[in-house]
């Protein structure tokens, strides 16, 4: 197997890191005290998202870019180690128009969305000139069972009235967020089969009767371009704007979550590896009972082990990448499920270790590494639990053992030891 990257992913990825080396670290500081003081920074992201626009280091997430769109053509593979290498700063995916939860936003309507629908909305974000939403997360009903979902769209004549309360809704609070998708329950529950009762409506997050309640903190640390909480009293849309077909909502949204879940996982690589780094470097140049922090055999076994976890994690995204990219995002779902679950978890070790290293000084805002570890721990959440991932992965192990029940017990009388009768005829 060739594991070494193609000579352009290699040149885009030297492309990427010196971007963010010369460009983005240096602005990092005034990004952070327009954030501390409650402005979005966008002084500092317009002006570097030109700059990368016109090195065509843009929309470097899509596939299926056709050739009139801006930007670079990249398969999920491809893509994924430019993805690590955003990690390392939170913010910097917007400078190369890459963001949560625009990506898979562009995705469905680059799939799905009407002419009118693809010069309104979709047009304007693969520009980078406005900021969207997904509001499918509800605060009543357990979201990790989509078909909960509790959010009420009925419709009267040529529009449709959506009434309901979404949270945790990721880049609502983006002074330039102007789309939110909305996920809501279309049908009666005692008619449709329960995942063909949702539709997906294109709401203006400018329409009467939405309002955004507050901006969520989470693990005590607010996201400037927020994770908030929405309201929706009677928002009328028109029918125009609803996404595909009416009930078909569920379905959509899962054609979204694949590549997402590519570029979270190597997103949350990079910063892991950011952590390693510097836990390394403090391990180093820091010394207590006489002698340096990385003389010390548990600090060498979590350097060790954070390593060895790290590039196991990156191989499993990438042949996730790779599934996609050769037999369709539905030949992924196991992969996809597993990269999910490791890279949450991979995230929250790391960073504790590092955390570990640095003492107290890695529970202040010194470091990048509290934030880091507080969205790790949100990762488990996002894009569905834990336990949801481990439930795929089991279903299908058990699926397939089923199927090969017959092969299996034939291993298994070949491989027990003869009964003594047998022995002696």
């Amino acid at each position: 197997m060739d594991f070494a990257h193609s000579p352009r992913v290699a040149r885009l990825q030297a492309q990427v890191r010196q971007f963010l080396d010369d460009l983005v670290l240096p602005s990092n500081p005034q990004w952070q005290r327009f954030a501390a003081a409650g402005v979005y920074p966008l002084d500092v992201v317009e002006p570097l998202k030109q700059q990368a626009r016109s090195l065509d280091l843009w929309n470097l997430f899509l596939p299926g870019l056709r050739a009139h769109e801006p930007g670079t053509r990249l398969s999920n593979l491809e893509y994924a180690p430019l993805a690590e290498i955003m990690g390392r700063v939170a913010w910097s995916a917007e400078v190369f128009n890459c963001s949560a939860p625009d990506t898979g936003n562009v995705e469905l309507l680059h799939r799905f969305a009407t002419p009118e629908q693809t010069e309104r909305w979709l047009n304007p974000l693969l520009a980078g000139e406005m900021r969207s939403c997904f509001a499918m997360s509800e605060p009543d009903v357990a979201s990790s069972d989509p078909t909960n979902i509790a959010t009420r769209i009925h419709r009267e004549g040529e529009h449709y009235v959506v009434n309901g309360r979404k949270w945790f809704i990721t880049g609502a609070a983006h002074p330039n967020c102007r789309l939110a998708v909305v996920m809501g329950c279309s049908s009666d529950e005692s008619g449709a089969p329960a995942h063909a009762r949702h539709t997906l409506l294109l709401v203006p997050m400018d329409s009467p009767g939405l309002s955004v309640v507050r901006n969520v903190p989470v693990m005590q640390q607010q996201a400037i371009d927020g994770h908030c909480e929405l309201l929706f009293r009677d928002v009328r849309v028109p029918v125009a704007n609803r996404l595909g077909a009416e009930g078909a909502g569920f379905a959509l949204a899962q054609a979204r979550l694949g590549p997402g879940r590519v570029h979270h996982c190597m997103r949350s690589i990079g910063q892991c590896e950011l952590a390693l780094e510097l836990m390394s470097a403090r391990a180093l140049e820091r010394r207590a009972f006489g002698r340096a922090l990385g003389d010390f055999a548990n600090v060498q076994d979590w350097i060790a082990h954070s390593r060895v976890e790290i590039d196991q994690a990156r191989l499993l995204v990438l042949r996730a990448a790779w599934r996609m990219d050769t037999q369709g995002n539905a030949a992924a779902r196991i992969d996809v499920a597993a990269i999910k679950l490791v890279a949450a978890q991979l995230q929250t070790r790391v960073l504790d270790r590092a955390m570990q290293v640095f003492g107290a000084m890695g529970l202040t805002p010194d470091t990048p590494l509290a934030q880091l570890w507080s969205w790790g721990r949100a990762m488990r959440f996002l894009d569905g639990p834990d336990e949801v991932h481990l439930r795929t992965i089991a279903r299908a192990e058990l699926a397939r053992a089923k199927a090969e029940a017959g092969s299996t017990s034939a291993y298994l009388q070949r491989w027990m030891p003869p009964h003594p009768e047998d022995v002696g005829a």
